[in-house]
Parts: structure tokens; sequence; C-alpha cells
């Protein structure tokens, strides 16, 4: 069986979709259960890898550290203004096997 991707919410994601992962079986960290508020970028990249999540978030930095060259996971990245949150969680939880094989490709 493949591996279930666990999923590490940065605080700017919508409540809602953490909730609807949830709701499809998705295992899911936010920052806030984390006690990760306003922690830096890097820190949640860091705190992610450890624990072998994939990032979601809304916050194109996260790009740029990809683009340096920072460690990490994975990372989903939502522009604000995507389709409605049910669309993105039923999107991510179909495409996510897709998505492991794309990082470790290319992480």
């Amino acid at each position: 069986m493949a591996e279930r991707i666990k999923f590490y919410m940065d605080e700017h994601v919508p409540r809602a979709v953490t909730e609807g992962l949830r709701r499809r079986g998705v295992e899911v960290l936010t920052a806030r259960e984390a006690d990760m508020l306003r922690a830096d970028d890097e820190q949640h990249l860091a705190l992610a890898s450890r624990e072998g999540r994939v990032v979601f978030t809304q916050d194109a930095d996260f790009l740029r550290l990809h683009a340096a060259g920072y460690r990490h996971t994975g990372i989903v990245y939502a522009p604000q203004g995507m389709p409605a949150t049910g669309t993105q969680a039923s999107s991510m939880r179909r495409r996510g096997p897709r998505l492991a094989r794309s990082c470790a490709a290319s992480c």
C-alpha cells in the first residue's frame, strides 16, 4: 500500500481546508496545533521536514525558499483566490500520491 501524505498547514491556510482534508481521512497538523504561530517560514519548513509532512501554504515565500535550496519534504502552494476550499481538499486527496512522486524526484 502507498504511503499516505501527511500535511502541515501554515498559519494562513483557512480552517475549512484543514477540516475538509480531515473529513476525507487525511492527516493534518496546523501551525496553531504545533505552537508555531508567527514562526519564520524556515522554522515551518524544518518542523514539517522533521515530521515527514508536506507544507500546504498560500504564502509565495515558501516557493522562494524552495528555489533558494532549502530542504523540505514537499510544498503545496495554493494562491489565495483559488476555487472553493472543498475543491482544494478533494484535489489534494486525489493527487496525493502524484505529489509525493513529484517531490521525491525534485526535492
